[in-house]
């Protein structure tokens, strides 16, 4: 993208709040926010036009998808990232089309474990694939060693983050 492109996206989004003398570390988040917004938004109309489906039921089936044996319910809320209430409302609207079951857990009666349907495992594989596909496409003006590098030290950034949260942690249980 040539300078005049990233002039123009600078007074769009996240990037708009940004003045000259801001810390590079400012206008790199305000960059990669922008980014990962601009980003989200088109996977998320793409996958509604395609296949009427919202990005949090991907990324349900997703996580099942990697876990064929199933998961608890709240280990499924856990990856997701989202309450146990929203976990149910999905599953009962993905149980209704047939894509996933519920069955009660053999070694604890309060838990359902929730596994996708043979139909649900298609549908969700034509899904992924053209996912991988848009995903491409969207970073194809990057070429393969930028991206390497961007994930090498996005890798390096959270790695930090985790490491401070850590000690921060064990500070505040030593108090």
């Amino acid at each position: 993208m040539d300078d005049a492109h990233l002039a123009d996206a600078a007074h769009l989004g996240h990037e708009a709040r940004l003045r000259a003398d801001d810390h590079a570390a400012l206008k790199l988040w305000l960059r990669m926010l922008s980014s990962v917004t601009e980003i989200e938004t088109e996977i998320r109309r793409r996958l509604r036009e395609r296949f009427s489906v919202s990005l949090a039921r991907f990324d349900y089936l997703a996580q099942l998808h990697r876990h064929k044996a199933g998961l608890k319910m709240r280990d499924l809320s856990r990856c997701l990232m989202v309450t146990g209430g929203n976990v149910t409302a999905l599953t009962d609207e993905l149980e209704r089309d047939g894509l996933v079951t519920r069955e009660s857990s053999p070694t604890d009666r309060r838990s359902w474990i929730v596994r996708l349907t043979p139909e649900g495992r298609r549908s969700f594989e034509a899904m992924a694939k053209e996912h991988e596909q848009w995903i491409l496409e969207l970073f194809a003006p990057m070429d393969e060693r930028a991206i390497r590098q961007m994930h090498l030290h996005l890798g390096a950034l959270r790695g930090a983050r985790r490491e401070g949260s850590a000690v921060q942690r064990t500070k505040a249980s030593e108090r």
